[in-house]
């Protein structure tokens, strides 16, 4: 892994959006985020260091954006079901908003190595 990220440490889930994320387990090898998004709520602006598996417990419709506020992605824009999981790259600054009727509940699991 490239030790190069473009962004500043204030931008990491944990200190940039604590309210939705939460540590479950960190070692030199993985992190372990438990994250929850209720109704109408929008995660601020936040980046994913490292690539990972995210698994989806509860669904509702989501909206991804960029640090600029521009649309990335769309749930609602789905022809099929959201996967159960599903493996991401790093995630540079993105806010998400729950625009769906319930809470959105997922783990991920980043890969350091």
């Amino acid at each position: 892994m490239s030790e190069f990220w473009p962004w500043p440490p204030e931008l990491d889930a944990l200190i940039a959006a604590p309210k939705h994320h939460t540590l479950v387990l960190e070692n030199e090898r993985l992190r372990l985020l438990d994250t929850r998004i209720p109704v109408g709520e929008t995660v601020p602006v936040h980046t994913h260091r490292w690539p990972g598996v995210y698994y989806t417990l509860k669904f509702s419709h989501f909206v991804r954006r960029d640090g600029e506020g521009k649309v990335l992605f769309d749930s609602r824009t789905l022809s099929g079901p959201m996967p159960g999981a599903a493996f991401l790259e790093n995630l540079p600054p993105h806010s998400v908003e729950n625009v769906g009727d319930q809470d959105i509940h997922l783990v991920s699991v980043e890969m350091k190595d």
